[in-house]
């Protein structure tokens, strides 16, 4: 299963909605990404598939600071699961592959 492209994700969270765009790319076997929103562009890390099971952390610092683990579970081009910055509760997330890549909003 490949999970490479431009995913358009909804986070639901404590403060509201958040709307983010993760872009995944693999090169040799290795998973890597970037986290777009909130005004800013933040580095993947940990990235991992296993099964159907997709995993990764970011830190970000808008709307505020706060270091991020995401775990979602991908059937085609779609994805969803949870969220978790620390101790507070996990935020659902609900994501599509954007199969127009080149339409940037």
């Amino acid at each position: 299963m490949s999970v490479e492209g431009t995913w358009n994700l909804s986070v639901a969270t404590p403060i509201g909605r958040i709307k983010a765009v993760v872009e995944l790319h693999e090169r040799d076997g290795v998973l890597s990404g970037v986290a777009h929103g909130a005004g800013e562009e933040v580095a993947l890390s940990e990235v991992s598939l296993d099964g159907d099971r997709l995993t990764w952390k970011q830190a970000v610092t808008k709307p505020l600071r706060l270091n991020l683990a995401f775990d979602v579970t991908v059937d085609g081009d779609t994805l969803q699961g949870t969220s978790k910055a620390g101790r507070l509760p996990a935020s659902k997330v609900t994501g599509e592959r954007d199969r127009e890549p080149d339409r940037r909003s």
